[in-house]
């Protein structure tokens, strides 16, 4: 088992406290030994049944489903599991145990969840950092695990994440005064032993160039707020489809990268009545060719979207028109644009949908540099900033969005010119 899992666990691997909290940078093996543990654990602790959660049901297939599957590989025992994706869950053929997966956003179905032959003991919550609210992860935490279990059967819920930042609830809850029923644990990627020589430079180059993204991604420590960009975002969900709907529009910006930068892509809802921004969906590869652009964008249902997209790319934004994003549109640069949308971005409070891990692992290390203008300004570090730019492109439309039923609370808030006077908005 030693060669399988590897070092650095064993207190973990062992654990049986009733929280057992990790926290670690990527590349420390976190993911990898939680679900080789379960496997394991539910193979030998028979009638023990686990419950995976994460913030969005959908998210498990390529994330908790896979490295579950993985485990049972790694550990050759894939015969001995039944795995589906309809209904997704994965049951240990000699007994019936089972592996069920949910999500927070069916919270009736998540508290309703039960097992038919043995108990419902375990729960992993894997990147709980999405968890936004400590009220749903309590309302969890009530419903499962739930009831006795006979000894030696213990009940335990295992949480996993990325520290993006010190101000999260899970630091004050589980770190800052655990309570003795809790066991908190800290890796990294030094640790793994599994990694080979270019996935260490990876740390290595994100050290020298980005150090406030290495302490977090490479470190596992906690994200400190002082110095970033963007202080005004907060990971959850933001209701748009209420009484306010008319006061909320889309818009969407696009940054082009291929080799070293990833192409991202950003989708988000702002209300500048409220000066709120709800971020609702994201991409963000590299090596994609601009058809690979075009065939995402209509995936997601956005092809007929006005987007923003770099102004230094003409000719990716004319192949792009031609491969049917007809209404992309080039962003505006000039002096100081940088600094004047990171202004005009920072009066709004920011919103993620916790499904745009990338965007909130920007806005957890995009800081200020020390360098400065001829102004003394000081500038923003040019690194790791993608998405943020792409918000910053759609961000220019923004001012030009009135919502129709609402003209005189609007005109407290921005300029309004041309066809907007008579409602919606004319670009």
């Amino acid at each position: 088992m030693s060669q399988i899992v590897g070092g650095g666990y064993d207190e973990f691997w062992n654990c049986k406290k009733r929280y057992r909290i990790l926290k670690g940078g990527k590349g420390s093996k976190k993911s990898a030994t939680t679900a080789l543990n379960f496997i394991f654990r539910l193979m030998k602790e028979k009638e023990s049944n686990l419950l995976v959660v994460r913030q969005v049901m959908n998210t498990h297939r390529d994330s908790t489903f896979a490295q579950l599957k993985w485990a049972q590989e790694r550990l050759n025992v894939t015969h001995l599991w039944s795995n589906t994706v309809s209904p997704m869950e994965m049951v240990y053929k000699p007994t019936g145990q089972k592996i069920l997966f949910r999500g927070f956003d069916d919270v009736l179905k998540l508290a309703s969840t039960t097992v038919s032959k043995g108990y419902l003991n375990f729960v992993w919550i894997e990147e709980a950092f999405e968890i936004a609210n400590e009220a749903d992860f309590d309302k969890l935490d009530l419903s499962v695990p739930r009831g006795k279990v006979p000894p030696p059967l213990y009940k335990q819920t295992t949480v996993t994440f990325n520290p993006w930042s010190d101000g999260h609830w899970l630091k004050k809850r589980f770190f800052d005064k655990p309570a003795d029923n809790v066991a908190t644990f800290s890796t990294n990627y030094l640790i793994n032993e599994f990694l080979d020589a270019a996935d260490r430079l990876v740390f290595e180059n994100m050290k020298q160039n980005n150090p406030r993204k290495y302490e977090v991604a490479g470190l596992g420590n906690w994200g400190v707020s002082e110095g970033l960009v963007f202080e005004n975002w907060t990971v959850g969900r933001e209701e748009t489809e209420g009484d306010d709907y008319y006061k909320w529009k889309s818009f969407f910006g696009l940054d082009y990268g291929y080799t070293n930068d990833p192409t991202a892509f950003v989708a988000f809802k702002a209300n500048p009545c409220d000066k709120k921004i709800y971020i609702y969906a994201e991409f963000y590869e590299k090596r994609m060719l601009n058809c690979d652009i075009a065939d995402k964008i209509k995936s997601m249902g956005f092809a007929k979207e006005r987007i923003r997209a770099d102004c230094a790319e003409p000719k990716s934004n004319d192949d792009l028109r031609r491969l049917g994003i007809s209404r992309i549109t080039a962003s505006v640069k000039g002096r100081d644009s940088i600094l004047n949308g990171i202004a005009a971005i920072s009066e709004y409070k920011i919103t993620v949908d916790p499904s745009c891990v990338n965007m909130i692992s920007e806005l957890s290390s995009y800081a200020y540099d020390d360098r400065r203008n001829e102004r003394g300004q000081r500038l923003p570090k040019d690194s790791d900033n993608h998405l943020c730019d792409a918000l910053r492109y759609a961000f220019e439309d923004v001012k030009f969005f009135r919502p129709k039923n609402d003209k005189a609370r609007y005109d407290t808030v921005g300029t309004i010119t041309g066809n907007d006077l008579n409602g919606g908005w004319d670009l």
